[in-house]
């Protein structure tokens, strides 16, 4: 093993010991990637934060069933996209209009973009072209290329079946290479 994931074993035993500093340093370690996660999803920044501090007391009271099987980041990830996603089912169901504040909260370098790289211009317009696809193409897609989930994990978040999930993040790649061609025109 390596001497990374050996620290947050040993974080994450320090944890089930409810050791606040362990847990202190996994929130430090993990809290922007599962903002951004949760931000991609519900496109508020601040039920993104409320439902990230949410998906981190979730995961410290329920660490005794964290079993390994899979990376700590990523059963962290799956609370975070569990929440994020039951959230904007709510607010769907309850017909609410988001407030969108994607323009007053441009990529920065939290989302892992620096001014410096070369294809900066092109990941802004296919976020932008993103945001303008149907609710559930974006939450699709964002699972599927920005979060690495397989159509059987998406199917499942989504609650969706299989063929159902195949068809419609096609639908939405097929949606997302219209509307890019839309913006080049």
């Amino acid at each position: 093993m390596t001497p990374t994931i050996t620290h947050i074993n040993d974080l994450v035993a320090r944890c089930r010991k409810n050791d606040q500093h362990a847990q202190m340093e996994i929130y430090n370690r993990y809290y922007k990637a599962m903002y951004n996660t949760s931000l991609r999803i519900v496109k508020d920044t601040a039920e993104a934060e409320d439902l990230m501090q949410e998906a981190f007391l979730k995961a410290f009271t329920k660490i005794e069933s964290f079993e390994g099987t899979a990376t700590f980041g990523a059963w962290l990830k799956r609370i975070v996209v569990n929440l994020s996603i039951n959230a904007f089912n709510k607010k769907v169901k309850n017909n609410e209009i988001s407030y969108n504040d994607e323009l007053n909260n441009e990529l920065d370098d939290d989302d892992g973009i620096t001014e410096d790289s070369s294809n900066n211009e092109r990941v802004r317009e296919i976020i932008k072209a993103m945001n303008k696809l149907k609710e559930n193409y974006r939450v699709a897609l964002s699972l599927h290329l920005i979060e690495g989930y397989d159509y059987d994990e998406i199917s499942e978040i989504m609650k969706i079946s299989y063929s159902n999930c195949r068809t419609t993040i096609s639908r939405a790649k097929e949606s997302l290479r219209k509307k890019l061609q839309e913006d080049e025109n």
